[in-house]
């Protein structure tokens, strides 16, 4: 089964922010607010929708769902195909995400060192932070390799299905304990699924100060990532990605690497 077959499952399984419409005593404006936002959304599982798709997802009517896409439509949030008449996400939220990326200082403090792994890898370097139950990658430094396996996929993922998720599971309770709120959908062949299976491998992780992940997010792909400590719990995760055929024989090579960056990024974040 190919990566954007399984696009709606993976995203179906991060569970929804608690919206501002859905607090006692919100006003009509806020709610609005937070009903806009519930259109975006929306868009994370598909990249088109219409008016109608909107109005079921929110529970609303379709004048309603009409209303709020004009809205974000007039503030470049969402563009409309003037052929299909579809919506989908605007170039003004891909600004904004560049914004954000820019102005993480964890982020900034580590691509010294991710560029050098990259370097003396060969692998794709991925930089991930934790997000609820899932991890964020804010940064992805890629080979041909990781650019054939990953295409477009988005860079949010459940934390059990990745390297780095498991990582920092096993050196944050909180994302450890969020996971386990949320369950355990299966991804691929060898994906986490119970939350025996999740405590093993966290328990693994604590034991090694590393974890692997392998054909956990993508068949036929391997990972193996490191925490990046803020006392002592971990803010983010540092890996390397790629087929498993490269990455499993060489797993003792990578790790020394890879813990010493963790190391390094970490005594930078707290000099």
């Amino acid at each position: 089964m190919s990566i954007v077959e399984h696009e709606h499952a993976w995203c179906a399984s991060t569970p929804k922010r608690f919206s501002v419409a859905e607090l006692p005593g919100s006003g009509s404006s806020l709610k609005s607010v937070g009903t806009a936002l519930d259109v975006l959304e929306c868009f994370a599982t598909d990249g088109e929708l219409g008016v109608s798709d909107v109005a079921r997802r929110l529970g609303v009517a379709k004048s309603t769902a009409h209303r709020l896409l004009q809205t974000l439509l007039s503030r470049g949030f969402i563009e409309q195909d003037h052929v299909s008449g579809t919506y989908r996400l605007g170039i003004h939220l891909y600004d904004l995400g560049q914004l954000a990326q820019a102005r993480n200082e964890v982020r900034h403090v580590a691509m010294p060192t991710l560029r050098h792994i990259a370097r003396a890898t060969g692998h794709t370097v991925n930089f991930a932070v934790p997000d609820g139950a899932d991890v964020v990658f804010v940064e992805r430094l890629e080979n041909v390799a990781g650019v054939h396996i990953l295409g477009h996929v988005g860079r949010r993922w459940p934390s059990h299905c990745t390297s780095t998720g498991k990582v920092i599971a096993a050196f944050n309770p909180e994302a450890y304990h969020a996971r386990v709120e949320a369950g355990f959908p299966p991804r691929v062949s060898r994906t986490v699924r119970t939350e025996a299976d999740w405590q093993r491998a966290i328990a693994q992780a604590r034991k090694d100060g590393y974890a692997v992940s392998t054909s956990e997010s993508v068949d036929g792909a391997s990972s193996v990532a490191v925490p990046i400590l803020m006392r002592r719990v971990a803010v983010a995760a540092v890996s390397v990605f790629g087929p498993t055929e490269e990455i499993a024989p060489n797993i003792d090579r990578l790790v020394p690497l890879l813990m010493a960056a963790g190391n390094r990024i970490g005594k930078s974040l707290t000099a």
